[in-house]
């Protein structure tokens, strides 16, 4: 298979301009330090953007319905959570990409809000989940700002209900919202919240609550380095995950193949 380094489009203000088009996703070209720097940045500028850590589900979640597709292409940054993006990325010619895996991400950006006295708020997970995630931060990093928590109920939110989310949140002052929805819930949820939140930063990290708080086990860092987190977590939860690493894992394969080999186009528009 022939992989072909492409020149990313000219993109609007404060969305990282280097992208790399997997299925017409643009997954942004960043290794941690890269994010982090970039993250700092809209941080000070209140740049009011948001980013999806993206792995290989959330992506073909993408590929498959358009209106997700067009809210991952819209974002300020959609990192390479998961290592086959992060291969399939340097064997398109952009070396420098490295895995910006959720719960890393926040701990790295958490330690650089403590240090600089920057709010979060943690919203997700089930009830109880972002108090204990707050406690688990602020264990590890005693200098941090928690300017709220919030874990809303696993149904659809009535109108007023969402006005009222918002409001709460704003009236909090966070510098960044942490959501922990799950993907693809939280990705439509940072699209709907984003004009009407404060915050500069809204960022969706699926399972890092309950990775960092100890309610899921974590792969080995070897196995994560190995692309084999799909298979621990499999192991873990069949009966929720099966059909996301069973049926999605080869329909992006084959995929891939059809993009690279030039047999079908993915057009990032």
């Amino acid at each position: 298979m022939h992989f072909r380094a492409q020149q990313p489009p000219p993109q609007p203000s404060y969305q990282y301009s280097r992208r790399v088009n997997i299925l017409g996703i643009g997954i942004s070209a960043v290794d941690m330090p890269d994010a982090l720097k970039f993250l700092t940045g809209c941080i000070h500028d209140r740049a009011k953007i948001y980013v999806n850590v993206c792995p290989v589900y959330t992506l073909m979640q993408g590929v498959e319905h358009p209106e997700l597709k067009q809210i991952l292409n819209q974002a300020g940054m959609v990192t390479p959570d998961g290592m086959p993006l992060v291969v399939l990325s340097r064997l398109k010619g952009y070396r420098n990409v490295g895995r910006v895996y959720g719960p890393d991400l926040l701990l790295a950006l958490s330690e650089i809000m403590a240090e600089h006295r920057l709010a979060s708020f943690y919203l997700g997970g089930a009830e109880g989940v972002p108090e204990r995630l707050a406690d688990e931060l602020r264990g590890r990093y005693p200098a941090l700002k928690v300017a709220g928590t919030f874990s809303p109920p696993f149904r659809a939110l009535t109108p007023v209900e969402e006005d009222e989310i918002a409001a709460m949140i704003n009236e909090a002052a966070p510098d960044v919202v942490w959501v922990g929805l799950g993907s693809p819930k939280q990705d439509y949820w940072m699209a709907n919240y984003r004009e009407r939140l404060d915050a500069p930063l809204l960022i969706g990290v699926g399972a890092a609550f309950d990775f960092l708080t100890g309610r899921l086990p974590q792969a080995p860092r070897w196995m994560q380095r190995l692309a084999l987190e799909w298979l621990f977590r499999l192991i873990n939860e069949p009966h929720r995950l099966w059909r996301r690493y069973l049926i999605y894992n080869p329909w992006f394969l084959w995929k891939v193949f059809l993009q690279e080999s030039g047999l079908k186009r993915y057009p990032l528009d």
